[in-house]
């Protein structure tokens, strides 16, 4: 009977003891900390707007040609004896250079025979002289009063004159064709390319081969209008044409080359509607100044001309103007601000500012995918520097 009374009291005061315990553990329980949630703004690399004066570099890029080009044309018939050593394509050679030597010996003939002519033609010469001498001594002998033209023998005296004069200029061209047969170099140059070799039979106007003069090296550059806005082109105060380098990528390496405009063409291109202007570089292949990388005709090379010179601008990375050029920045507030400003001009780097910036305001370089005016962030780098700020994780660093 007692066993069967502890069986159903024992259940009872342990279940009164848990109740206990649980009321006692929830009137001891501290309340939760009630936290604020704060928005954190997106962490931002920004750099400063910097005035600056500037002289402008306007970009082209044109290829390498010759000033002087010329075909050497044969201007005898003949077999050729004798080509230079320089005679080879891609060869130098000095002004007046013997390049070609064609046979001489039927010139030679010719050149003997019209001096023969022309001796011949000289003492009928001197006996018609002595005739007409001898003719007016006569007539002054026997008759009065002025004597005819041919009783002095006066038209034979002509004829033999002629006759002179028509054998020195057969000797002179005979001359003429005999020096001809010796092509010499009209200029300081190299070869670019040839036609003919020792031995073989050439005529009157066979191309031997064409000639680069090695002088003056020139590069056609096209200029927009907006471009010559820039360019400080003779007219006015201005006397000169400005200043040019050529770059180029040679072996591996950047070389540079100075050089300056002479000319513009006149005329437009009608159809990319630029006009061209040309640039001249003195001995390209540094023939008088050693130990330099020439510049080769028919390089592709990028010029940066000299241009005119501005006032305070700001000069910013291409890509941060957006459409409507504008710009996005980080205001006092710590919110991006979307400004609208004034682009005087851009190039394939850089856009120049004119007005809607001032001195010292940050401006976004991070890339952000939804940026939206008023959005509040954080400044990470300024300028490239770090600032003095929490430890962030790599995502909030790159602005994702």
């Amino acid at each position: 009977m007692a066993k069967q009374k502890l069986k159903i009291i024992l259940p009872v005061v342990i279940l009164l003891i848990a109740v206990l315990l649980m009321i006692v553990l929830m009137k001891g329980r501290q309340p939760a900390e009630q936290r604020e949630d704060v928005a954190v703004g997106v962490l931002v690399d920004v750099i400063s707007a910097q005035p600056e004066e500037l002289i402008y570099r306007i970009s082209s890029q044109g290829t390498v040609r010759p000033r002087l080009m010329t075909s050497l044309v044969s201007e005898v018939n003949g077999r050729i004896i004798e080509v230079s050593p320089n005679f080879v394509e891609g060869g130098f050679f000095a002004a007046g250079e013997l390049l070609v030597k064609v046979e001489q010996d039927d010139y030679l003939t010719a050149v003997k025979a019209a001096e023969a002519n022309l001796a011949r033609a000289t003492a009928a010469l001197q006996e018609e002289l002595a005739r007409v001498r001898v003719a007016e001594e006569e007539w002054a002998s026997f008759t009065e009063g002025e004597a005819p033209e041919l009783g002095l023998r006066r038209p034979q005296l002509a004829r033999e004159l002629a006759n002179v004069r028509s054998a020195e200029a057969e000797l002179e061209r005979a001359a003429r064709d005999l020096s001809r047969t010796e092509l010499r170099a009209p200029y300081a140059g190299l070869l670019q390319s040839k036609t003919v070799n020792i031995g073989q039979f050439i005529s009157r106007g066979t191309v031997l081969g064409s000639i680069f003069g090695t002088d003056l090296a020139e590069v056609r550059l096209p200029l927009t209008d907006h471009d010559l806005a820039f360019m400080l082109l003779p007219g006015g105060e201005q006397s000169s044409y400005p200043l040019v380098e050529l770059t180029a990528l040679v072996a591996g390496q950047q070389q540079h080359w100075p050089g300056r405009l002479t000319r513009t063409e006149g005329v437009l291109d009608e159809r990319s509607r630029v006009i061209y202007a040309v640039a001249q570089v003195d001995d390209p292949y540094r023939l008088q100044t050693d130990g330099k990388q020439p510049l080769r005709f028919g390089r592709f090379v990028h010029a940066a001309i000299e241009g005119s010179s501005s006032g305070q601008v700001i000069r910013l990375p291409r890509n941060l103007v957006r459409p409507g050029n504008q710009v996005l920045l980080v205001n006092t507030d710590s919110q991006l601000e979307f400004r609208p400003v004034q682009v005087q001009r851009t190039d394939e780097r850089y856009a120049y500012v004119m007005e809607g910036l001032a001195a010292g305001e940050h401006l976004v370089v991070s890339a952000l995918p939804n940026p939206l005016a008023g959005m509040q962030v954080r400044l990470g780098r300024v300028d490239g520097e770090w600032l003095d700020s929490p430890a962030v994780s790599d995502t909030e660093a790159s602005g994702d």
